[in-house]
């Protein structure tokens, strides 16, 4: 196996770790999560898209790697968000989570994750005849944090910021909703 299939695997097994530990694979704790009631989850969401970002832009100056811009389509990127935020309601699972609660044995993950695979299987199917009906009439080219504020290291620092403020008014806000329903 190549240097990068090994990459892959050890940093795949030490994310699942992470996210086994902050509790982002047990369905109750995520729900907690989306009814404001615990913020551990999106705060460590948040912090975990700010080191990558940083660690992405690393491996970028160093010319490490390869990055691959995807372009925007307003409508499939949004019927995608649908579809990812209804599933993730009715499993309690995002996909990552999902594979993780699926390795710890969790049942109801198992389900969560063949239903995802079965909607992958049926994607595939129909990419041919979804793509020009609802990707390509909204299609916005590659458009990157980088291209809005001129440089990568100013996107990366102003993505940092506000995802920051952003995890202390999570830590702020869901904590007092916290104590208040605790009294």
């Amino acid at each position: 196996m190549s240097a990068q299939i090994w990459l892959g695997l050890l940093s795949g097994i030490a994310f699942g770790f992470v996210i086994q530990r902050i509790g982002a694979t047990n369905a109750d704790k995520m729900a907690r999560a989306h009814l404001m009631l615990e913020g551990e989850i999106p705060r460590f969401m948040l912090l975990a898209i700010i080191i990558s970002s940083v660690g992405l832009l690393g491996l970028q100056s160093a010319n490490v790697g390869r990055t691959l811009i995807i372009p925007v389509s307003l409508v499939a990127t949004g019927l995608g968000g649908i579809l990812f935020g209804v599933g993730w309601g009715l499993c309690g699972y995002c996909p990552g989570t999902t594979w993780a609660a699926a390795g710890e044995g969790r049942m109801d993950a198992v389900f969560a994750l063949l239903g995802g695979l079965a909607g992958t299987a049926l994607f595939a199917q129909l990419h041919e005849f979804l793509i020009p009906l609802l990707h390509a009439p909204t299609n916005m080219g590659q458009i990157t944090l980088a291209d809005w504020f001129g440089s990568r290291p100013l996107a990366v620092a102003v993505l940092a910021v506000v995802f920051g403020i952003c995890i202390w008014i999570i830590g702020f806000l869901w904590g007092k909703s916290t104590n208040a329903a605790e009294s």
